[in-house]
Parts: structure tokens; sequence; C-alpha cells
């Protein structure tokens, strides 16, 4: 698999509703941490984190914006968009993702970034 088909499976997968398909891109022990917060560790853990953006986002879009690859490290460039369960509010929002990659094109680690201010201004309309 290339960078490229990796970064498109990754956005299907997304945009599939389906927290499984999300997940089963990582290797079974990965972890990913979003803003320097807690990690999610392993697959279910993953899954759950997946299943939380879809319920926030009930009609969530993920675009690639781009990506980024050298060895076994990628960066994938993201925009979600949806509008928030609660609020009904349309949020746009940019951010990235930094992978260390396994043989398989596996993610093994992911941190996670985006503009939380922003993210949050949206939710609540601001």
């Amino acid at each position: 698999m290339t960078p490229e088909e990796k970064a498109a499976a990754y956005t299907a997968a997304w945009n599939s509703k389906d927290a499984a398909r999300v997940a089963g891109h990582f290797a079974p022990e990965a972890s990913i941490v979003i803003n320097r917060g807690d990690p999610h560790k392993g697959r279910t853990a993953l899954e759950a984190m997946a299943a939380g953006f879809h319920a926030e986002f009930p009609d969530l879009h993920l675009t690639c914006d781009g990506i980024r690859a050298g060895g076994d490290h990628m960066i994938y460039l993201w925009t979600l968009e949806g509008h928030h369960a609660e609020t009904g509010n349309h949020c746009k929002v940019g951010g990235w993702e930094e992978w260390d990659l396994g043989p398989d094109m596996q993610v093994l680690a992911s941190k996670g970034w985006f503009d939380a201010d922003d993210y949050q201004r949206q939710v609540d309309g601001g």
C-alpha cells in the first residue's frame, strides 16, 4: 500500500461512519494522543474515540488535504466538517495526524493536532 492509498482508505473509513473500520487502520497495540491529551491505547479505545467523533458529528465528513511521507513516518492533513449533534452548529476544523507506521502501513502511534479554541467557538456558534 502506498502512502496515498493509506490516506484514501483512512479517509473512507472515517466517512463510512464505522468506528471499527477506523480503528482497523491501527495496529492492535497502537495509541493516539490528540492535542497532548490522554492517550487512547489499543483498538477498543481507538474505536471508542472514533465513535465519539461520529456521535458528536452525525454528518461528519472528513477530507484529506494532503500527506507527507518519509520512511515509516507520515503526516495526514485533514479537514473535518459537520453539524454538532448537541448545538446543531456547522463546524469546519482542520488538523493533522503524525503517524509512525509498521511495515504493513498500520499506524503504530499517532499524534493528532487541531485548534481546540477554534473548534469550541464553532461548536458554540461563535
